[in-house]
């Protein structure tokens, strides 16, 4: 905790170009860890294949991924002047509220995301914002960073807001940065590492996995959530086709 506190001391001190050089380092760190962490898995897991494997990867899949990491890198930034500033409020407790504040994390913003996706599917708002993530049919780790500037901004507003809103503590931030980044790589990494029985766990099978993202850029019209399908479930948008595809993938050898 004393470590963790002498982080936020020293991020407080520091002058604006040495935070967005360390908030840009981390998101190329970030970058390099699930596109890594993505590689590795489907090495792992590669009979699972759930669709096709990609096309050889293009220079421009590879800018747009350059340019994601750098926009965020921006939200980052923009991030730490509003807690400079005293508008996104960082608490220093290290207890069980961590690990409350990490779920109330993550179900805003899949609650918020779904309804978002949902909107920026719509004809004319796709094209323009969307589109991008969606060209690329079959995907691969760095499929996650092919978004557009819109996008990202967009994404970023959302996440910026809920801080705004909810006073987290450093902890629960950190945790839910890591899980929406967990999800984020397995959903795009084209193979399916979990067992067959993952979807049959009570609480569990409301978790997304590979198959459910990998489905929707298949199929866009359906599976808009990102940490849960809970609100397919809620508002009849869940593929039905999902449960036997996963199954499918989960079973190969």
């Amino acid at each position: 905790m004393e470590t963790a506190n002498r982080i936020l001391d020293y991020f407080g001190s520091i002058t604006p170009s040495q935070a967005f050089f360390w908030l840009f380092f981390q998101n190329i760190l970030q970058f390099v860890l699930c596109v890594g962490a993505g590689l590795l898995l489907i090495k792992l897991f590669s009979a699972r294949r759930i669709y096709q494997a990609p096309e050889p990867l293009s220079k421009k899949e590879l800018l747009l991924a350059a340019g994601c990491v750098f926009f965020n890198s921006v939200v980052a930034f923009v991030g730490w002047l509003l807690w400079k500033n005293g508008i996104i409020v960082i608490t220093r407790e290290l207890d069980w509220t961590c690990f409350a504040d990490t779920a109330i994390l993550l179900l805003l913003m899949d609650l918020l995301m779904y309804v978002t996706h949902r909107i920026v599917h719509i004809k004319g708002i796709y094209s323009l914002v969307h589109r991008t993530h969606h060209i690329y049919e079959d995907t691969r780790p760095l499929s996650l960073f092919v978004l557009s500037p819109l996008e990202v901004f967009g994404f970023g507003f959302l996440w910026l807001l809920v801080l705004c809103l909810y006073s987290s503590s450093w902890l629960g931030i950190v945790l839910y940065l890591l899980l929406n980044a967990a999800f984020g790589a397995i959903g795009h990494i084209g193979v399916e590492p979990f067992p067959k029985s993952w979807i049959k766990i009570p609480l569990v099978q409301r978790l997304t996995t590979s198959t459910f993202h990998a489905q929707h850029h298949k199929e866009i019209d359906s599976n808009f959530g990102f940490y849960t399908d809970i609100w397919d479930n809620l508002f009849g948008s869940l593929n039905k086709a999902y449960q036997a595809t996963f199954e499918r993938a989960a079973s190969k050898n």
